[in-house]
């Protein structure tokens, strides 16, 4: 290996400094004030002055952590993209692409099934508030960045042709289903598994 390459490596594998660390703990106490306030009062009902007086932070030092309110609750949402997309990915090539897309969402089925109470207050707040939904449905879009390259691949078609609808068209339809499960979940008040309508709503896809 050469020094360059040594030293780049190094780098990679770096852990986080200080700075960075205390960034990420600040980071996290705001989003447990945030859910919580947004919990007990409604998110439009809670204010950036009141989020950041619990955590003793100005309200300029807070939006120096998060761009915007909504940023709070949906902070997480982009890594959720990646563990999903890399779920895809690992699934075998033997399995047609919409059964991958099936599987990789058990990275959601399973995290909510952890802790149902928690995700079901989650999304009957993404689901009462406009400005929330909003912002989830941008984050959405870049979970379908993520996940066509991979759709494209086990389609043999290329990702960079705009009239190779496809990978588009399965990655929107599979997210579209996940939305309609998650609806449904909290509409039943999880009396029914995540997991379950999720199948149900993929399969009525394939009927």
């Amino acid at each position: 290996m050469t020094d360059a390459a040594r030293t780049s490596a190094q780098s990679a594998t770096k852990p986080p400094g200080l700075r960075e660390r205390m960034r990420a703990t600040v980071r996290k106490e705001v989003v447990e004030v945030a859910l919580r306030l947004f919990s007990e009062q409604g998110f439009d009902g809670t204010t950036v002055d009141q989020i950041a007086g619990e955590v003793g932070l100005s309200r300029a030092s807070l939006f120096r952590y998060f761009g915007t309110k909504e940023d709070m609750v949906l902070q997480g949402l982009e890594e959720t993209g990646r563990q999903i997309a890399e779920a895809f990915a690992a699934r075998p090539d033997t399995e047609r692409p919409w059964e991958a897309l099936r599987r990789a969402f058990d990275v959601l089925t399973q995290a909510n099934e952890q802790a149902p109470e928690q995700a079901l207050s989650y999304l009957r707040m993404l689901q009462e508030t406009p400005s929330l939904r909003a912002r989830h449905f941008e984050k959405q879009l870049s979970w379908q960045a993520m996940l066509e390259p991979e759709i494209a691949r086990r389609l043999g078609v290329s990702a960079d042709q705009p009239e190779e609808v496809g990978p588009n068209a399965l990655s929107g339809a599979a997210l579209a289903c996940l939305d309609a499960a998650a609806t449904g979940w909290v509409a039943c008040g999880g009396a029914v598994p995540l997991a379950v309508l999720l199948d149900r709503a993929m399969g009525t896809l394939t009927e």
